[in-house]
């Protein structure tokens, strides 16, 4: 198989199957969480602009698309993963950090290497533990963004259904 169907293959799985995903979130966390997710995953775009224009990594199609290399990581599962990970930890900040240090650590320590075994992608500019601060840290900024936006609805769910703890307890023990 030759490395624009490749291409094509992974990109339709990279969008497909976190989207479908969805389909098991719940309506209620779906509505509570899409613009947060949104949000970053628009972030996540201009950040993904500025990388290429800085040339951080590489993609090994021909000619260059932006449309085609980096948006289906922005479309894909940026978004869908951004919801689910606030799902089960939004309330509960340091399970929420280490979750998506674990999520960002398997992206950048293990499957970066596999896209470029696969010859889709790799890093030019970046090492690996600067690609991981690279995605990281915007994760604090899901969870600042998630926090605001409860705030401004004046959400009154439980954010920790297991504890029983309102948002205002468990976001001031933060």
């Amino acid at each position: 198989m030759n490395t624009k169907s490749r291409h094509k293959i992974f990109n339709s799985m990279l969008i497909g199957i976190p989207w479908l995903s969805t389909l098991f979130i719940g309506k209620r966390h779906f509505k509570r969480y899409w613009l947060s997710s949104a949000f970053i995953g628009f972030y996540e775009i201009l950040s993904h602009v500025h990388g290429h224009k800085k040339k951080y990594w590489k993609f090994y199609d021909k000619p260059k698309s932006f449309i085609r290399d980096e948006l289906p990581f922005d479309i894909g599962p940026y978004i869908p993963v951004s919801m689910w990970i606030l799902k089960y930890s939004f309330g509960e900040f340091k399970k929420f950090v280490l979750v998506n240090a674990v999520f960002n650590a398997f992206f950048a320590f293990l499957f970066i290497p596999f896209l470029h075994k696969m010859k889709i992608f790799r890093l030019n500019r970046l090492s690996y533990p600067q690609f991981f601060l690279y995605i990281h840290y915007k994760a604090y900024l899901l969870y600042g963004i998630q926090y605001l936006l409860e705030k401004f609805k004046g959400y009154k769910g439980d954010l920790n259904e297991k504890n029983g703890r309102n948002s205002s307890e468990m976001i001031g023990k933060a």
